[in-house]
């Protein structure tokens, strides 16, 4: 299911014995645009301690009832590694979260989870890496923080990132919503990021090589559209190119 990050602020996280607070936004790194943890707002419970929770521990999330389900319980949250509010997740403590909940190591291999394309919840499949050379160096993103980066194509800026479309089976952003209301008003359109050319984080902006008249005919989007398959068949006809639903199938 495909769902907005916005929409998910807010929603109620629950654990295996309890309420664990409600989430709060989300990292991202900047290679796959794959979310790699949740990070928990816990002021009523933990007294406002950054919690994060990885997509390993996440059990889908139920829009009727505005909660998402998470396997840990209250103690092992508790007893996690802690992490400083005001500085970024390093690889340090990556390793020592994933060494407390016997986690693999999403960087040690080529795929979106490492050893394998997809999110397998069976941890037992993730153990052995593909090699020991593969490794790459992860920089996790604030989607609260790129939220306002500005999008650039070659004959002028489109406008800039509103939203992220998540796939809560996966875990992977597959779309930016992107605002265009200084160009084009009172629209927006879904840009993947298989499609992102670069990013200069400095400068706060995104660089796509689809020229904005190509942009301006792509299917619009609306907070009310459906993302169904039959929508996202016609915007990646549009820009002429393959689903990611097709690379996924091959990786299998």
């Amino acid at each position: 299911m495909l769902v907005k990050a916005k929409s998910l602020k807010g929603y109620s996280l629950k654990g295996l014995d309890g309420d664990i607070g409600s989430a709060r936004e989300f990292f991202f790194d900047d290679r796959f645009w794959a979310i790699r943890y949740l990070v928990a707002n816990t002021a009523t419970w933990l007294s406002g301690r950054k919690v994060l929770i990885s997509p390993y521990s996440l059990d889908g999330v139920n829009i009727a009832e505005e909660r998402v389900l998470v396997l840990l319980n209250r103690k092992q949250i508790e007893e996690s590694p802690s992490i400083d509010t005001d500085e970024p997740v390093s690889r340090q403590y990556e390793t020592s979260y994933n060494g407390y909940y016997d986690l693999p190591n999403y960087w040690g291999g080529p795929y979106m989870w490492g050893s394998y394309a997809h999110l397998k919840l069976d941890r037992t499949r993730h153990i052995r890496p593909v090699s020991e050379t593969i490794e790459w160096d992860p920089h996790l993103r604030s989607t609260d923080e790129v939220t306002g980066y500005h999008f650039v194509a070659p004959d002028g800026e489109i406008g800039h990132v509103d939203d992220f479309i998540i796939d809560d089976e996966t875990w992977a952003i597959r779309y930016l919503v992107v605002a265009t209301k200084n160009w084009w008003p009172g629209k927006k359109v879904l840009i993947s990021p298989k499609w992102i050319e670069s990013v200069s984080w400095d400068a706060r902006e995104v660089v796509i090589g689809l020229t904005r008249e190509t942009i301006k005919a792509a299917p619009e989007y609306t907070d009310e559209s459906l993302l169904t398959r039959d929508y996202e068949t016609g915007l990646y006809g549009h820009y002429n190119r393959e689903g990611y639903w097709v690379d996924e199938l091959s990786a299998v």
